[in-house]
């Protein structure tokens, strides 16, 4: 055998391939695969996490509770002398606390009729309702991937159309209705679609979008409440609806619950199927776990980033409709209130899926609607209220501190993709 080495092979002569500049698009989804890897786990958590979660929420809600308590406070002043005191105190500060909300947000045992009985659950569905119809649209932008933190500009621009054209348009019974509720989806839609285009057209991130485009629909409002259009005087306040263009109400006129209930369980039907049987849904789900790998297959990324917003962006302007026409009955520069942003949060407590987002909704708007009484019965504060919530959307978005407080196992691949 020789002990010559072979020679090499001469350095090709060949020009270097071209580099194909990247588009907006694809630099946008790459830098951002790792965020939307973070909302896929976020959303997609286990559902006894959620429970505990929630379970984790109320105990420290009741540490705090106890903290601000008076009659508590007073009897730790000789803790070690009669400590039963102070755990007597606690446990009725606690206690009292947490039946005043679930008396103010689910039944009213103490009430002499049966309407009195049930009036706290029908308010807790009539403040879920909006949550529920705007948490969906954020929903379906965070199966696509994408952060659709405008839903507060997209709500107020749907309850804005709406409004106009219900109390500027003249039109016969269930007519008007449906067209007031179609003027707040194309709204929002549309206000969304900005977002959509722009990110597709040049890459911009919606969400430094759609926080802009909250601004300028909340100053669009107030100016808009200053015209004769919108105003009836001196007070930033539109004219009511025609009542021909109100939701009608579902339980009688002792009752707030209206139509816009029935409206939020068709639009939780509607995105489950859009998301789990129609080819747009796939489209959607496909481009937010792996947008290059559709665009391999075919799909336009830029078309669904602006489809996915408009979606997002309806359903939120409808949420906007639905307060209008069945609850306010007129535009106030609060008439969307925090409700875009809680949206946020009750599309993450229901971990994006429909049902879970419908059982969210009326368990914050339960939350709300209990907390209020719970401050007038008990005098603890509301903000303990904001507190669970607050602590409770943290422990959602932290799956493994939950898992390690109680010391729970590492969710498999199937639990994960369920």
């Amino acid at each position: 055998m020789s002990d010559e080495k072979p020679t090499p092979p001469p350095p090709s002569s060949a020009a270097p391939a071209p580099t194909r500049e990247r588009d907006p698009i694809e630099h946008t989804a790459g830098t951002g695969g790792r965020a939307a890897a973070t909302l896929r786990e976020i959303s997609t958590g286990n559902f006894g996490v959620t429970v505990l979660a929630f379970v984790l929420a109320l105990v420290i809600g009741a540490i705090l509770i106890i903290a601000v308590d008076d009659d508590v406070a007073d009897a730790a002043g000789y803790i070690f002398a009669r400590p039963s005191d102070f755990f007597g105190a606690a446990w009725s500060a606690v206690s009292d606390a947490y039946t005043a909300l679930f008396r103010g947000a689910v039944l009213n045992y103490q009430a002499d009729t049966f309407a009195g009985a049930i009036r706290p659950f029908t308010e807790t569905l009539t403040v879920a309702t909006p949550l529920i119809i705007a948490a969906l649209g954020v929903a379906v932008g965070f199966r696509a991937g994408l952060f659709n933190i405008g839903a507060q500009g997209q709500v107020i621009m749907g309850a804005m159309i709406a409004g106009f054209v219900g109390f500027t348009w003249n039109l016969p019974v269930g007519v008007h209705l449906l067209v007031a509720l179609l003027g707040g989806i194309i709204a929002g839609g549309l206000w969304a679609g900005i977002a959509g285009f722009l990110k597709a057209r040049t890459g911009a991130h919606e969400v430094i979008v759609t926080i802009m485009l909250n601004y300028v629909a909340l100053y669009l409002l107030q100016y808009a409440l200053t015209t004769s259009v919108f105003s009836t005087g001196n007070q930033p306040k539109s004219p009511s609806v025609a009542s021909s263009a109100q939701l009608p109400l579902i339980l009688g006129d002792q009752f707030r619950l209206n139509a816009g209930f029935i409206v939020a369980i068709l639009a939780a039907i509607f995105v489950w199927w859009l998301m789990t049987r129609s080819t747009i849904g796939f489209r959607f789900r496909a481009v937010g776990s792996n947008a290059h790998a559709a665009r391999t297959a075919g799909m336009s990324v830029t078309a669904t980033f602006v489809l996915v917003m408009v979606v997002s962006g309806a359903l939120a302007g409808l949420a906007g409709a639905t307060q209008l026409l069945g609850t306010e009955k007129f535009l106030t520069d609060g008439i969307a209130g925090s409700l875009g942003f809680d949206a946020i949060t009750v599309a993450l407590l229901g971990r994006s899926k429909p049902a879970g987002i419908f059982l969210a909704g009326i368990l914050y708007g339960g939350l709300n609607v209990g907390g209020r009484v719970m401050e007038v019965a008990t005098g603890t504060p509301i903000d303990i209220v904001l507190v669970i919530q607050s602590l409770v959307v943290l422990f959602i978005a932290a799956p493994p501190l939950v898992r390690a407080i109680f010391r729970l196992p590492a969710p498999t691949t199937k639990e994960v993709a369920a």
